[in-house]
């Protein structure tokens, strides 16, 4: 595993925490995937439309993010990362607090990492 590999996605994963927290469209534009598949903790399957159209409206409102148990595995234009995310939030108007476990899968596109899947689960 390269070390600045792992370095990139690290520094992915952070502009991806930052953009959610502060619903950045245009930066999780530019680190989302055109071809993203998302599914959530409910078993829906979402895509980047989906995402963006969320943080837009202000449906969701994220207020708080803190990451945790972050394991990065890379393998030249692939990443896989695990990581447990706390997010204190709202979704449309209602309190939507939890704690999530996370896997994203990054693609290397040109010079930039994109999400081109991932997964979450509640953690009980």
């Amino acid at each position: 595993m390269s070390s600045t590999l792992e370095n990139q996605i690290y520094q992915a994963e952070e502009q991806l925490r930052l953009a959610m927290l502060h619903s950045d469209i245009a930066m999780l534009d530019a680190l989302l995937s055109p071809e993203l598949i998302f599914t959530n903790h409910l078993g829906q399957r979402l895509g980047k439309h989906d995402d963006l159209a969320a943080h837009k409206s202000g449906l969701v409102k994220i207020n708080e993010v803190d990451c945790s148990e972050q394991q990065i595995l890379t393998s030249e234009n692939i990443a896989v990362v695990s990581v447990r995310m706390k997010i204190s939030g709202s979704y449309d108007g209602t309190l939507a607090n939890g704690d999530f476990r996370f896997t994203r899968i990054w693609a290397k596109r040109k010079d930039s990492w994109q999400v081109i899947s991932a997964h979450s689960s509640l953690i009980a």
